[in-house]
C-alpha cells in the first residue's frame, strides 16, 4: 500500500475519532447540565459558566449533516450549518425536534429567522452555524429582582463570533401557552448578560416588540440573544403617577425634613427656659420625622448600590418609620394624660420611658430583623400596570415583616384616633359652654397631624378610590414635618404673644 496514502487514511480516521470523542463530550456535558438543573436552582451552581462552555462547543462542532441536534429534559440544541450566499430564511418549531427524538416538548414554541440575518456577513461563501437552545428551567437566567418567566421557558440563537442587531427584518419568537396573558401582565423579553447588579443580568424589552392574541404570544425582535416572556405582577398605579407621586413625595420629604429641622434647632437655640415634656415630645416627633423623611429620599438611589448598603438603608428607613409612630403615640398617651386623666398623672422617670419606647422598641426590632432574617431588607420593585417599567426602592422584601409593621402601625393609629375623637367630644361640650371655644377647632387639625391619624388613609385602599387614596396619602404624610413645624411655632407665638400683653398690662 502507498505510504502516503496509508498516512493519509491513519489522519483521516484520527480526525474522525476525535470527532467522536468530541460529540461524546459534547453530550456528556449537556448531560451533566440537564442534571444539574434537574436537581433545582440549589444544587445548579454556576450554570452560566456552564452554557457559556456550552456555547462554545456547539459553535466549534464538527458534523457532516446540515443539522445536528441534541435533547434532553431541560435543555435542547440545534446546529444548523449553510453559506451565507445560500440562506434564505429558517423556520424552527418544537415539533422539529419531537420528530428526530420522541421526547415530549412541554410547551409549543417556533422561532423564524428571515433571510436578511445574513445580510452583514462579509465571507458569502463561507460556511456558517446558527445555534438554537431551548431551555426549561429558571435557574440559568436569574436576575436581581428574581423575575418570572412564562413556564420557565428561554429561548436562544446567535452566530459565532458574530453579533447580529438592527435587523431590518425582526426575528419572530411565538410561545404557545394555556394562560390569560395581555400587555398588562406579561411581555417578550432579551436577556442582556451583566446589565444587572453584580455579575447578574437582566431582562430587557428593548428593540422588541411584543403582540399577544389568544393562546399565543407573538415576540419580533431585531437581534439575537436568549428570549422569554417576563410575567408581570400587575400594579394598581400607571407609570405616569408613579412618576407624578414620586415627584410629590421628593419634594414633601425634602420640605419636611427642612421644617422639621430648622424647628429643632430654633427649640434648641432660643429655648429661654427648660423645656417642659411636651415641648421635649414635639422635638423627638420631629427629629424622628426628620430621620424618616432623609431615610425615605436616600432609599431610591442606594437601590442602586451595593446589597450590603441597600439592606442597610431598608433597616434604616424601617427603624425611621417604627420610631415615627411610636411618637406618635406618645403624643397620644402625653395628651390623654393633660386632657382626659388630668388626676394623678405623675409618672416616675416619664421622658425616659417615653424615649425607651420611641427610640429603643423600634431599635430593638430592628436588630432582631437583622440578625434572624437579615434578607427581610433588601431592593423593592414598585410595578406599575404599563408593563415592565417600575422604581426600585430599599425596603422590606418579607411579607411577614411587611405584615407585622401593617399590624404595628394599625393598633397605633387606632388608639391616636380614639384619642382625637374623645379629645373633638370634650371640644364640643365646652362650645356649649364658651363661645371662645370655637377658636380650638384649629387645635383640632394641628393634633390630627400631630397623631398621625393621616396615615390611617392607608387602610382604605379600594378599587375605586385606590388612586386618589394614594395621592391623599403621599401628599399629607410627605408634608406632616412641615405642618407640626408651623402647627407648634404658631402656638408658641401665640402663647409668647399672650404672655408680653399679660406682662405689659401688669406693668401699668
Amino acid at each position: 500500500m502507498n505510504p502516503s496514502l496509508l498516512t493519509a487514511l491513519v489522519l483521516a480516521l484520527a480526525v474522525s475519532a476525535q470527532k467522536l470523542q468530541d460529540m461524546k463530550m459534547m453530550e456528556e456535558h449537556m448531560a451533566t447540565l440537564d442534571s444539574r438543573l434537574q436537581g433545582g436552582c440549589g444544587a445548579a451552581g454556576d450554570t452560566m459558566g456552564s452554557l457559556n462552555e456550552l456555547e462554545q462547543r456547539l459553535a466549534e462542532a464538527e458534523f457532516k449533516q446540515e443539522h445536528l441536534t441534541f435533547t434532553f429534559t431541560t435543555i435542547q440544541a440545534h446546529v444548523f450549518k449553510f453559506r451565507a450566499q445560500d440562506f434564505r430564511g429558517l423556520n424552527l418549531s418544537s415539533e422539529t425536534a419531537q420528530n428526530r427524538k420522541q421526547t415530549e416538548i412541554r410547551v409549543q414554541h417556533a422561532m423564524y429567522f428571515p433571510a436578511e440575518l445574513m445580510q452583514d456577513i462579509q465571507a458569502r461563501e463561507v460556511e456558517q452555524k446558527l445555534v438554537c437552545i431551548y431551555i426549561h428551567s429558571p435557574c440559568i437566567f436569574q436576575d436581581a429582582r428574581n423575575s418570572s418567566v412564562l413556564n420557565d421557558n428561554i429561548l436562544g440563537a446567535f452566530l459565532p463570533k458574530v453579533y447580529v442587531t438592527n435587523l431590518p427584518q425582526p426575528v419572530e419568537i411565538q410561545f404557545q401557552h394555556d394562560k390569560v396573558l395581555d400587555t398588562s401582565n406579561a411581555t417578550c423579553v432579551s436577556w442582556l448578560q451583566g446589565a444587572g447588579s453584580g455579575d447578574l443580568g437582566s431582562w430587557s424589552s428593548e428593540g422588541c416588540e411584543t403582540r399577544h392574541s389568544q393562546g399565543t404570544v407573538l415576540y419580533r425582535c431585531n437581534h439575537l440573544t436568549y428570549f422569554a416572556v417576563l410575567l408581570i405582577t400587575p400594579g394598581n398605579i400607571s407609570q405616569a403617577e408613579l412618576v407624578s407621586l414620586t415627584y410629590i413625595s421628593i419634594v414633601g420629604c425634602s420640605i419636611s425634613a427642612a421644617a422639621s429641622l430648622f424647628t429643632v434647632l430654633l427649640c434648641c437655640i432660643f429655648r429661654r427656659k427648660k423645656s417642659d415634656d411636651t415641648t421635649k415630645i414635639h422635638m423627638n416627633l420631629l427629629g424622628a420625622l426628620f430621620l424618616l423623611n432623609s431615610g425615605f429620599l436616600l432609599s431610591e438611589p442606594l437601590a442602586l448600590a451595593s446589597e450590603g448598603l441597600c439592606r442597610a438603608a431598608a433597616a434604616f428607613l424601617h427603624g425611621c418609620l417604627l420610631c415615627t409612630l411610636a411618637w406618635m403615640a406618645a403624643e397620644a398617651f402625653h395628651l390623654y394624660l393633660l386632657l382626659i386623666k388630668v388626676y394623678n398623672i405623675y409618672v416616675r422617670h416619664y421622658l425616659l420611658k417615653l424615649c425607651l419606647f420611641g427610640w429603643g422598641l423600634p431599635a430593638l426590632a430592628v436588630i432582631s430583623i437583622l440578625l434572624f432574617k437579615r434578607d427581610a431588607y433588601g431592593c423593592l420593585d414598585i410595578k406599575t400596570t404599563d408593563g415592565y417599567k417600575n422604581a426600585t426602592m430599599c425596603w422590606l422584601t418579607s411579607r411577614a415583616a411587611h405584615y407585622s409593621t401593617l399590624c404595628y402601625a394599625g393598633l397605633i393609629l387606632l388608639f391616636n384616633t380614639l384619642v382625637l375623637l374623645t379629645v373633638v367630644r370634650m371640644l364640643r361640650s365646652s362650645q356649649r359652654q364658651k363661645e371662645t371655644a370655637r377658636k380650638d377647632w384649629a387645635t383640632v387639625l394641628g393634633l390630627t397631624c400631630l397623631l398621625g391619624t393621616t396615615w390611617g388613609v392607608a387602610f382604605f385602599s379600594f378599587d375605586v378610590v385606590f388612586v386618589p387614596q394614594v395621592y391623599l396619602f403621599t401628599l399629607f404624610n410627605s408634608l406632616q414635618g412641615l405642618f407640626i413645624s408651623l402647627w407648634y411655632l404658631t402656638v408658641h407665638c401665640r402663647m409668647d404673644c399672650g404672655f408680653a400683653s399679660t406682662t405689659s398690662t401688669t406693668t401699668r
